[in-house]
């Protein structure tokens, strides 16, 4: 008994936060068959940023999850069509790309790899309720929100003692949490941010609890080595203990780094010809909305040329009937 494969789209998009919505609205002005799986409705990191400033264009601040809103209905209004799914795994051959989810099996001739990365939490009391009210994961986000108050930072490898050194210009003082009697980071940024004269360690600590009602007021830590608790008084936790890639559904489809980001050249393409990534789930990105926005509309426009030098396989293409 044979089945019916699934209709065949020109572009398929993993992902609806900044670098998904991008390559949307630029797949649907460029008349592309688009669908965007996305298990949470479109938006990425954006829906958990309390305030957005450093987006160009944004004449005031505005809330996260109401710029991913306007994204998206920019981008379905272009033509692109979003479905509540989650990829599980990914297939691809010479001419297509298969994409198997919770809830269907989708196939396209190009596929973009937008599922972003998430941020290694530290899973104690208060992290999950205080998010977006003092909890960050993203200085250069979030910095400006804290000027002129007492920060902790949380980590001990390069890109946590970089936010520090971005912090330390902008906050009043930052206390770097580190597990660890010593740095992580490389030499030279260890050595910037010991001589900055508003940033301190606590050494050998790790936070238990994060303190606050509305808003962060305060961290419990405790010293590793001999069990002693304290409190410190801060009005802003940022949190700096790693990324975790959503690319486990790739199943070793294409080429990743070490740290299991995807790999691609400067046109957003990966190992295979038909894979494309975009935003914070490519190596080396920097994880701004700016940035991501940029990949992903240089991603489509990348796959626009391709397939414009293809010819349409037989059931994208018009079919007329001819008289014997």
């Amino acid at each position: 008994m044979s089945s019916t494969p699934p209709e065949l789209h020109d572009l398929i998009i993993l992902g609806g936060g900044a670098a998904g919505t991008a390559a949307g609205v630029y797949a649907g002005r460029g008349r592309l068959d688009t669908l965007v799986l996305d298990a949470m409705g479109g938006g990425g990191q954006m829906n958990i940023i309390d305030t957005i400033e450093n987006y160009p264009g944004l004449t005031a601040a505005m809330p996260g999850p109401e710029l991913a809103r306007q994204m998206r209905e920019q981008m379905e209004r272009f033509g692109a069509s979003l479905t509540f799914d989650q990829a599980e795994s990914v297939e691809a051959d010479d001419d297509t790309v298969s994409v198997t989810g919770a809830y269907g099996r989708y196939r396209g001739r190009a596929l973009i790899v937008a599922t972003g990365a998430r941020h290694r939490e530290l899973c104690v009391p208060g992290e999950e309720r205080l998010q977006g009210r003092g909890v960050s994961y993203c200085a250069t986000c979030d910095g400006a929100f804290f000027a002129g108050q007492r920060v902790a930072l949380i980590g001990g490898g390069d890109s946590a003692v970089k936010e520090a050194l971005f912090l330390s210009r902008i906050v009043d003082h930052v206390t770097v949490i580190h597990r660890r009697d010593r740095l992580r980071a490389e030499q030279v940024m260890q050595e910037r941010a010991f001589e900055a004269d508003n940033i301190d360690f606590a050494w050998s600590s790790v936070v238990t609890e994060i303190l606050g009602e509305e808003k962060v007021a305060g961290v419990r830590l405790r010293q590793v080595d001999t069990g002693e608790q304290r409190t410190l008084d801060v009005g802003g936790v940022f949190v700096f203990v790693g990324v975790l890639p959503n690319t486990e559904f790739l199943g070793g489809l294409i080429d990743l780094d070490e740290g299991g980001f995807i790999v691609t050249d400067i046109d957003m393409r990966t190992s295979h010809p038909r894979i494309f990534a975009a935003g914070d789930v490519r190596a080396r990105s920097v994880r701004q909305i700016a940035t991501a926005v940029g990949d992903g509309t240089t991603a489509v426009l990348n796959i626009q040329q391709m397939l414009d030098t293809e010819t349409p396989p037989r059931d994208l293409a018009r079919v007329c009937e001819v008289e014997p």
